[in-house]
This record gives C-alpha cells, structure tokens and sequence, in this order.
C-alpha cells in the first residue's frame, strides 16, 4: 500500500470528508472481528469493500451502497450482475496480493464506510486501524472463514444496515452447510485425494488449511497440497505425480484444455480418469477468486464432483436459484450451459 505525508493526507483526508454525510455524529459503535470498536454510520449509503472478497459480500447484500469495484467485472461476468453496479468504477483494492489503492484515490470516492472480509491476524488488525486513523473513514473487518460464514454475514448485514437481506443469504448458507454435513455423514469413507490447480501450466496451487483451498476441505477432499508457509504455493509436476490426486479442480480455463495432452501431466490418476474439472467463475468463482460467498454455490459443484453418485438435487436448478437469489440476476439454460460447460 502507498501512503502520503502527514500534511498531504490530513490535507486530502479533510477535503474528501468535507463532500460526506456527518458519520461521525450519527453513528453505532460496532466490534468487528478484530475486537475493535468502530462507530459506524446508522445507515451507510456509500461504502467501499477493501478486497475482493469483501466486494462480493457488499454487492450481495447492498449493492446500492457499493462507490466501485476492486476489480472491474470482466465482459463475461456482465451477464450475471445486475446493471447498476456492474458499470461501476475499478477503484483498486487496499487488501490482498498485489494491492493497487491508495488512499488519495480512496478519499476521492468518498466512502462513510470501508468494509474488509477475510482472514483476522495482527496484519489485518493493524491495517485497517492505521487507515482509518490516516484516512478517518471507520474500516471494519469481519471473518472470512467458513466456519463463520452464516455470522459473518449477520454481522456485515448490521454493519451495513441491511439485517432482513442478511437473514435470508445466512439462512441459505446454513442449509448448504448442514445439508453438506448429512452428504458427508452418509458416506464417511469416501474422500477423493484433490489438487487444486492455478495458472496456466497448473503449477500454482493453495496448501492445505489455506483460506483458497478450505472448500475442497469443507466437502470432504483431501488436499494434497501440505500445509505452507502461505496460502499458495509454487509446485512441480514431479511432485504432482508423486501426490497422485484422484481429481483436479482448476480455475483456469487454458489448462483445463490442454492437461490431457501435456505429457508431464499423463499418468496422473485424475488426468486418466477424465476427472479435471474447470470451476465455473463467472461473476464470481465457484472456488476461489474470491473466496467469499460465492463459495456456497461451489460446495454444491463440489459435491457433485466429488460424489457423484450421493449427491442430490439438480445442480443447474441449484445454480440457478443461488443467482437469483444472491446476484440477483437467474440465468436462462443456455447461459448456465455457457457457466457449468455443458
């Protein structure tokens, strides 16, 4: 992250809030996941999201509020995001790999609120207090894992003064999780070895425990990848021979093409067995990229990969309903075929 001078931000920092409603005199005390207490406004109309996980959390629940994106929505991903906030600005991200905000841009879009979804640590922690003391707008970071994802979405609804429309996404979260849970419940031997592959040759991978590869771990996958020093981690393809996956599940559309007929990659049981599957990831990934709520709808996919003989439902009326109800946008047939690639 960049930052100005003292003198240049003050200078900045009070020009910008000048243009926003009076927060800090209208405003509740909220404790984010970090343990600090933040005044928040009552009813924030302009907010921005830190990373992109965080932007999808905010566009699902208000996505009236939304000042931009983090990153802007690419020409595939129009289709599924409603019209007034898919021609929203890019303004950059504060959070994350390869942050490209800073705060001088940040003031210009005069948010009264900035919002981060994602890991809570010491750096998170310190990051959002060292901004919003250098740009005083009140940041606010709630948990990104799994685990809190119904709560989590509770709580973003408070913080964004939307508590109906979070009920609604938190209750369709628990139903996923429990009903992913009885899934795994019925067949408790049954844990299919997984890869994760990123990039174009495949090479790029999330460890185990990583917040990246935690719903391969959610549906029952074993990640072979072993826990890292970081969330991703460079491999070679002697070490994904030796790992042996029974399945692949890539993000990336070119060597989702190509794996069958990379001789590096031959052998491999997932490769033989015809068990590479492409994530869907338009707005937002099935996996990853980011993960947030969109990774609901991926545990569905998941399962279906994973287990296809136990799991239930019809995965395209599923995909269809998660949509509407989240995006707000219900693909017809032929976009779901164009999304699941069949």
């Amino acid at each position: 992250m960049r930052y100005f001078p003292a003198t240049a931000l003050k200078a900045a920092a009070l020009a910008a809030l000048v243009a926003l409603p009076a927060l800090a005199f209208d405003g509740r005390s909220f404790t984010d996941a970090t343990g600090r207490d933040v005044l928040v406004p009552e009813n924030p109309a302009r907010v921005f999201a830190a990373g992109p996980p965080a932007s999808t959390l905010l566009y699902v629940l208000k996505p009236d509020s939304m000042v931009g994106w983090v990153r802007a929505p690419k020409p595939d991903d129009l289709p599924f995001l409603r019209p007034g906030a898919a021609a929203l600005p890019e303004l950059g991200q504060l959070t994350g790999k390869g942050d490209t905000l800073n705060l001088e841009v940040l003031l210009t879009a005069t948010p009264e609120l900035i919002v981060d979804y994602g890991s809570v640590n010491a750096t998170y922690k310190d990051l959002a207090a060292r901004v919003q003391e250098q740009s005083g707008v009140p940041y606010v970071l709630i948990d990104g894992s799994f685990a809190a994802l119904p709560q989590s979405i509770r709580q973003m609804g408070e913080v964004l003064a939307v508590p109906e429309r979070a009920e609604e996404l938190a209750t369709y979260a628990e139903t996923v999780l429990a009903e992913t849970d009885a899934l795994l419940a019925e067949i408790p031997e049954e844990r299919p070895s997984v890869y994760l592959a990123r990039g174009p040759e495949g090479l790029e991978t999330a460890t185990k425990g990583s917040i990246n590869a935690e719903i391969i771990e959610r549906v029952g996958g074993r990640n072979v990848a072993e826990e890292g020093t970081g969330n991703l981690a460079t491999v070679s393809p002697e070490q994904v021979q030796a790992w042996a996956p029974e399945v692949i599940i890539t993000i990336d559309r070119d060597f989702a093409a190509k794996v069958g007929t990379m001789p590096e990659w031959q052998g491999i049981p997932a490769v033989a067995n015809g068990r590479v599957y492409l994530a869907p990831a338009a707005p937002f990934g099935f996996i990853d990229r980011p993960p947030s709520v969109n990774r609901l709808i991926g545990l569905k996919w998941l399962a279906h990969k994973f287990y296809p003989d136990h799991a239930e439902g019809d995965l395209r009326a599923d995909v269809a309903a998660f949509y509407g109800l989240f995006y707000g946008v219900t693909p017809d047939d032929a976009a779901l075929s164009a999304l699941l690639g069949d």
